[in-house]
């Protein structure tokens, strides 16, 4: 299985690397709070909040994946290139339109970067009504 990083909050963190080594990797779920059984909503998941990360051909930001739960919902994979490639950094940004189902939708995303391998995000509560 392979090693899951996730967000620390970078205050409490010292150094400015380390600031934007945990940032640009960690996958930041935006969406809405609550929404009524059985309509869609749309999540956006923006790699990074402060920092752009790499869009090289050895170091990108290879895939995406939402899960509600232990169910997942929906996956974006990406190709080295896809933000400009070597000469750009930018955030990998995918938006998905989900079905609310249930009371409340856990959701957390996880993202691959090809060469610090998977992120995870802190998960997200939708209240479904």
């Amino acid at each position: 299985m392979p090693k899951i990083n996730r967000y620390v909050d970078i205050d409490s963190v010292e150094r400015e690397s380390r600031k934007d080594y945990i940032d640009r990797h960690s996958p930041f779920i935006h969406t809405v709070e609550e929404t009524n059984a059985g309509e869609t909503f749309a999540v956006t998941i923006k790699m990074g909040e402060e920092y752009t990360h790499p869009d090289h051909f050895d170091h990108y930001i290879a895939g995406i994946s939402l899960y509600s739960g232990e169910t997942l919902l929906a996956k974006a994979d990406f190709m080295a290139g896809m933000l400009g490639g070597d000469e750009h950094k930018g955030h990998a940004t995918v938006t998905f339109n989900v079905l609310a189902v249930g009371k409340k939708m856990k959701l957390v995303a996880q993202s691959y970067c090809t060469k610090h391998g998977v992120w995870e995000s802190d998960p997200v509560t939708v209240e479904v009504k």
